[in-house]
């Protein structure tokens, strides 16, 4: 077992600082995130670069010649409190050289399925889909 620790301060208003263990720091804004991303919205950012990590190393290791990833991310969000998200969906974007649509696809699969811890945590009560698209370059 590993344990992390984080630190969450209250900096006034709505603002928040988080703390990492390693030092780096996040502000969150808990008013619909005027200021800094709210902590939903944290959360679409933190699923989002726990999929890309994957997506980008396993299609590394596959030897694809990708250039770029970019996820584009939309959570859906229940109306009563609290305002759970239902749904949240993901588009990878890959970028590269004669990129093979089975080894995204394969990529993608891996990361949702059993890779990206931040995926498999919030899937036990969100449904959580993905597609992509390849730009060959």
């Amino acid at each position: 077992m590993t344990t992390m620790k984080a630190q969450v301060k209250w900096l006034g208003e709505e603002l928040f600082l988080g703390t990492s263990a390693s030092g780096h720091t996040l502000v969150l804004d808990a008013n619909g995130g005027d200021l800094a991303p709210s902590p939903l919205e944290n959360i679409l950012i933190s699923l989002g670069s726990c999929s890309s990590v994957d997506v980008v190393s396993i299609l590394q290791k596959a030897r694809q010649k990708i250039s770029g990833c970019t996820v584009e991310i939309s959570g859906i969000r229940v109306d009563s409190v609290p305002k759970l998200f239902s749904s949240i969906h993901l588009h990878f974007v890959i970028t590269g050289n004669t990129i093979k649509e089975t080894h995204v696809k394969r990529a993608v699969a891996l990361s949702a399925d059993k890779y990206c811890s931040v995926a498999l945590m919030l899937s036990a009560n969100v449904n959580i889909s993905h597609d992509f698209s390849i730009i060959n370059q």
